[in-house]
């Protein structure tokens, strides 16, 4: 089978995930039909963390992030001309389309070359991600646009579902996932004295920054309380407090070692898909406090390896709590694991989608189920 995969975001979190498709089916061909995000990490550096063996790709000259009706044109035609010309050679079984630009362009393009096997994926829903009740409102508009034009909705969490679900859009989800060989990560000599608060990202608006910002400052009198933001990003200039740690883009290996020597995992997001990061710091035994939102929510089981919160006092509370109680992150880290391992392994997830490019939904059914027992 071949799997043409439509990026615009070739970055991040919407990188990880088309590896991982390309990792999960190893015996088909994905050609990535890819715009760049430079200001994040050039394409050239993305590239580097694919399989070569069933992997090829293809420049979108003409994708970019902001909305600009003559460049997006530009891209539609672009990418019209791509899909006709491999349909022509019998080198596109199916097309996968990552992201919401990518999604309404691609399905435009789809539909203009008629493509039918269409899969779109949000990896984190844009009517979510507005300043304000209008920009909100005219995200929801142009996915509702999109889906008319066909294809299908797979959604990367249960959450994220709900929210399409909500407008009236029908869809599926198979949950995010990642490789359970993370797990395999050496146990650091830590301080005991210092209670170590982890996030792990890009430093935008998405994960609020300013709130992690306000948690950490209530903590600035006590020596024993350390943040670190694992990342860089625009809004880096609203990580004022004195006991933020912001150590810039770092290696897999090295954000794996901080997170290892971390007590917990702290994601203050507005809205998420479903956070590679936060599945990292599961399979490393990371007890989790997470903002309650779309894509946070359905790693968390309260109590057990750790709790939602909904605003800035909540979180401090929280947390000074699980300090005063140390002696309980151990189960709860193992906990974390356990959760990640039943339903978020990257293997078994993402095989579902092949069944999902061949039609085949019964097989892809995801219905993710944690116990006790």
């Amino acid at each position: 089978m071949i799997v043409l995969h439509v990026v615009e975001p070739f970055a991040a979190g919407i990188a990880v995930f088309v590896k991982s498709l390309t990792e999960a089916m190893p015996n088909d061909t994905h050609i990535i039909f890819h715009g760049e995000r430079r200001q994040v990490m050039t394409a050239a550096e993305v590239k580097k963390i694919f399989p070569q063996k069933n992997v090829r790709f293809i420049r979108w000259q003409s994708a970019q992030r902001s909305i600009n009706p003559l460049r997006d044109f530009r891209a539609l035609n672009e990418l019209y001309k791509t899909l006709r010309r491999l349909k022509k050679k019998g080198l596109v079984d199916a097309v996968h389309l990552h992201s919401s630009k990518s999604g309404l362009l691609g399905r435009m393009a789809c539909r203009l070359a008629g493509i039918d096997n269409v899969i779109y994926t949000p990896n984190g829903a844009p009517f979510l991600s507005g300043g304000n009740f209008l920009s909100n409102y005219l995200y929801e508009q142009l996915e509702k646009i999109g889906n008319g034009l066909g294809g299908k909705v797979v959604c990367c969490s249960e959450s994220e579902l709900e929210e399409y679900e909500k407008i009236g859009i029908s869809a599926s989800y198979v949950n995010n996932g990642i490789s359970m060989k993370s797990i395999k990560a050496p146990q650091p000599k830590r301080n005991k004295d210092v209670f170590r608060i982890i996030t792990s990202g890009r430093i935008v608006d998405q994960k609020n920054p300013a709130l992690f910002n306000e948690v950490a400052k209530y903590f600035e009198e006590f020596d024993q309380f350390e943040f670190i933001w694992a990342g860089d990003g625009p809004d880096r200039h609203l990580l004022t407090a004195s006991n933020i740690e912001v150590t810039g883009w770092l290696t897999e290996a090295q954000v794996k070692e901080l997170m290892v020597g971390s007590d917990l995992y702290l994601s203050t997001s507005s809205y998420e898909g479903l956070s590679f990061a936060v599945l990292e710091a599961l399979a490393l035994r990371k007890p989790m406090l997470l903002s309650d939102c779309v894509g946070n929510k359905d790693v968390i089981k309260s109590g057990l390896n750790g709790d939602l919160f909904t605003n800035e006092h909540e979180a401090i509370v929280k947390l000074l709590n699980y300090y005063n109680n140390r002696e309980m992150l151990h189960v709860m880290g193992e906990f974390s694991q356990e959760i990640c391992k039943t339903e978020f392994d990257m293997q078994r997830n993402f095989r579902s989608y092949r069944h999902i490019y061949t039609n085949d939904f019964a097989s892809a059914a995801n219905k993710p189920a944690w116990s006790l027992n």
